[in-house]
């Protein structure tokens, strides 16, 4: 029989616990039609709430259940990461503990598995439910990484993905710090099918990423697979440099035809403030690329394990 390994991270869920393993379970008969063993990882981020205990109760309810729990809270890219890491399947499925990802998508994801597929990915096709500003800025991400980076992202993709193992042991040679999965997935490449569904309101509980998250995460995503930045950076100090050296010559040129004094002062001030916001933003752009290099050269473990059962 083969195995399926489905890694549930897990922040703060503890009224999901068992209303996710319940809807997991509803493909019990498929599982047995498939001749497919299941492995259940949750994978907890750190929670503050009673998500353990929970997990737990259900270990001595389901020895299939397992429970990995980080001494702290390292972020939803370790938690991947580490469910990858443990699984021991010949398939692996990541899914959100509140029942965003609908288990009920599993036999029509092993069925394009069956037919050659390597990986079976979904999409959300609409974002009911989100505040508007948010679904806004969300789209715009996937535009403007798709321009400026060779990695696809496809938009409103989710975590929610069937692997094989080899994609899975793809994935896992990426042993970077920094990690974006949504980049890793693309980067690797092979055979993907997209599945799209309408967007599933959470079940339980209220949403852990809130807007300034989301778009420190963008920011990572755009730094982790591009580097046109840094050659915007480049470019716009190089405009600058010209137009400066321009109006220079401008100046000189009126004073020696005309003799007019140099006068304007707060026109100068404001274009010192903009030239000096320029510099501070492509500063801030190469400290991001230099902050990240940063943490991949200390080497420090991408999680630290508490608690294993």
């Amino acid at each position: 029989m083969e195995l399926l390994s489905v890694i549930v991270p897990c922040y703060n869920e503890e009224e999901n616990v068992f209303d996710f393993y319940d809807e997991l379970m509803k493909n019990a008969t498929f599982f047995e039609e498939r001749k497919l063993q299941v492995e259940i990882l949750y994978i907890d981020d750190g929670s503050k709430d009673k998500t353990v205990e929970k997990v737990k109760e259900l270990i001595e309810k389901d020895k299939r259940v397992h429970l990995i729990s980080f001494s702290r809270n390292f972020g939803k890219e370790a938690a991947i990461y580490a469910g990858l890491l443990k699984s021991k399947g010949d398939y692996a499925v990541m899914m959100d503990a509140d029942l965003q990802d609908p288990p009920s998508l599993l036999p029509d994801m092993f069925l394009h598995i069956d037919n050659g597929y390597d990986s079976v990915a979904t999409r959300r096709v609409t974002r009911k439910g989100e505040p508007l500003i948010r679904s806004w800025f969300a789209g715009m991400f996937y535009k403007i990484m798709n321009r400026i980076s060779r990695t696809e992202i496809v938009d409103g993709a989710r975590d929610y993905r069937l692997m094989t193992r080899q994609v899975v042991d793809a994935i896992l040679a990426m042993t970077e710090y920094n990690r974006f999965t949504k980049g890793i997935f693309g980067w690797v490449g092979f055979e993907t099918k997209w599945l799209e569904y309408e967007n599933v309101e959470r079940r339980k509980g209220e949403t852990k990423w809130s807007f300034w998250k989301l778009f420190l995460y963008s920011i990572d995503g755009i730094t982790a697979f591009s580097t046109v930045p840094l050659a915007i950076a480049s470019i716009m100090g190089v405009l600058f440099c010209l137009f400066a050296f321009l109006f220079i010559i401008v100046i000189i040129v009126r004073k020696m035809m005309f003799g007019d004094p140099t006068s304007g002062w707060p026109s100068l001030v404001c274009i010192i403030s903009l030239v000096s916001g320029v510099q501070l933003f492509c500063l801030g752009i190469v400290g991001q690329y230099l902050s990240k290099t940063y943490m991949e050269v200390k080497r420090r473990p991408i999680y630290l394990v508490k608690e294993e059962i």
